[in-house]
């Protein structure tokens, strides 16, 4: 662990930690609105994210933070609760909370994508094939210039990374809700009883522990040609 792993790993825990209380926020705003309040009353129509980490203490502090400080960089994960009822009654209103939470990294991305190539159209965000580099050579003002742009790329490179891994139709991952848009009501209540089968959340965890590294790469290529063109 030295210098420049502490500090990369803490840019990348707060883009994380400001992403994923978004994230979650954006599901339970959308419930709220669908007529569950679960969520609206644990205090999760919110963009702080201290009732995310008091939910989910593992999640969103304990393992995000070992990986930023050893790795310099970090995932994790968060959950909104919600009343299996409301689910069951109102299964499309129940697919599109699902989708708002990848939706809501989805226009992160978008935002920190357009304000790089316009910075960069105008000569002002450096960009580097690394995620984070060490600011501490250069004047005042490219330091700042620099920053902000490698922020902002951490920014685009993690919620794409959300959005992509959050659409795998697989439990506990968004995209096995979020399917229930595309399908008749009776249809979409069928897929809430897959979801609940014993090993359904299994089979997502294992798909993303394993297939975490053979996405990503492709995924953050795309972006940086992205940025690039």
């Amino acid at each position: 662990m030295d210098g420049y792993t502490i500090a990369s790993g803490l840019v990348w825990y707060i883009v994380f930690l400001f992403s994923t209380t978004f994230h979650e926020a954006a599901h339970a705003f959308f419930a709220w609105r669908g007529g569950d309040s679960t969520a609206y009353h644990n205090g999760q129509v919110s963009l702080s994210p201290i009732p995310h980490m008091r939910r989910e203490p593992v999640g969103m502090v304990i393992l995000p933070l070992f990986m930023a400080l050893t790795q310099g960089r970090t995932l994790g994960w968060a959950s909104t609760p919600y009343d299996p009822r409301w689910e069951a009654r109102y299964p499309r209103r129940a697919a599109l909370m699902a989708a708002a939470g990848p939706g809501a990294n989805l226009v992160l991305a978008i935002v920190a994508f357009t304000i790089l190539k316009v910075g960069r159209s105008m000569g002002r965000f450096w960009t580097e094939d690394g995620m984070y580099r060490d600011l501490l050579d250069g004047t005042r003002e490219v330091i700042l210039i620099d920053y902000v742009g490698q922020v902002l790329l951490i920014v685009l490179v993690l919620n794409a990374l959300l959005f992509v891994l959050n659409l795998i139709p697989f439990p506990p991952l968004d995209g096995a809700s979020a399917l229930g848009l595309f399908l008749p009501a009776d249809a979409a209540r069928q897929l809430q009883n897959l979801r609940k089968g014993p090993y359904a959340s299994l089979i997502g965890m294992v798909l993303v522990f394993f297939g975490f590294r053979y996405v990503s790469g492709p995924i953050i290529a795309f972006v940086m040609m992205l940025i690039r063109a």
